[in-house]
This record gives structure tokens, C-alpha cells and sequence, in this order.
């Protein structure tokens, strides 16, 4: 998942905005430090669409020589399962119950803040009839 950044000169500092992620702002001391910061101003953002139960917005295509930032694969992977699951309005609850964990365990697939293995969030897409397809491009 690669999100498309806008860097705008806004007196000393460059100002960063997401145009898919409106929440993630933050501002650097010159292109290298904005770049730097809105990486993280992504995963903070992303905080509020899981703490809230809400979907995640796809990215959109960057425009010709617009800055992406590419979100780790295993945030992005969360970042998928937690939009089928509000696609499917399956609680955590009832995925452990099809995955036959502790609703503890699902708590942590969608908690962006613990390192989840990706087979773990394989399984819990495939419990939603889903597969998850891993390419190098």
C-alpha cells in the first residue's frame, strides 16, 4: 500500500498532506525531514480509523513524480483484514470464534501497535473467505 504525499513549501517548513488519509498531517524542515515525518504521521493516522472501527481508505493513484510512503507489509496486511472485517461487520469476537482463538488473539491481529505474524492475518482473512496473495513486482 503506497499512499500518495503532497509536500507544499509553507514559509520555513514543508507542510505534508495525504490526499487519501486527511487526518495525516505533519511538516519537515526541507523535502528529506517531511518525507521522514510523514511516515509516521501515516501509521499515527491509521490509529484513528482502528481505534474507531472505521475503513481505512484505499490509496490512490500519485500523480506523475508525486512522493509515496509505503506502509510496512504487515501494517498493510492489518490495514486488509480490518477492512474485511468492517465490510463483512464481523466483530473480533466472532472471528475468534471461526478461528477458534481467544478474542485477546484477533484484538492483537488489528492492534497496529504489536508485531503480528503475516500467517496469523492470512488465517483470519481466510476465515473471512478471504486469500491473501503475496506478488513481487
Amino acid at each position: 500500500m503506497r499512499y500518495p504525499v503532497n509536500l507544499e513549501p509553507d514559509g520555513k517548513f514543508i507542510l505534508v498532506t495525504f490526499p487519501d488519509i486527511p487526518e495525516a498531517i505533519t511538516q519537515g524542515q526541507d523535502e528529506a525531514d517531511a518525507v521522514l515525518h510523514a511516515a509516521d504521521a501515516l501509521e499515527t493516522a491509521l490509529d484513528f480509523y482502528f481505534d474507531a472501527q472505521r475503513t481505512v481508505p484505499t490509496p490512490s493513484k500519485p500523480r506523475r513524480g508525486q512522493r509515496v510512503v509505503e506502509l510496512p507489509t504487515s501494517l498493510a496486511a492489518k490495514v486488509l483484514l480490518l477492512n474485511e472485517m468492517i465490510a463483512q461487520k464481523v466483530r473480533p469476537a466472532e472471528l475468534a470464534r471461526r478461528l477458534q482463538v481467544k478474542p485477546q488473539e484477533v484484538t492483537r491481529l488489528i492492534d497496529l501497535h504489536h508485531t503480528s505474524k503475516i500467517d496469523g492475518i492470512a488465517l483470519a482473512l481466510k476465515a473471512l473467505g478471504k486469500t491473501m496473495e503475496i506478488r513481487v513486482v
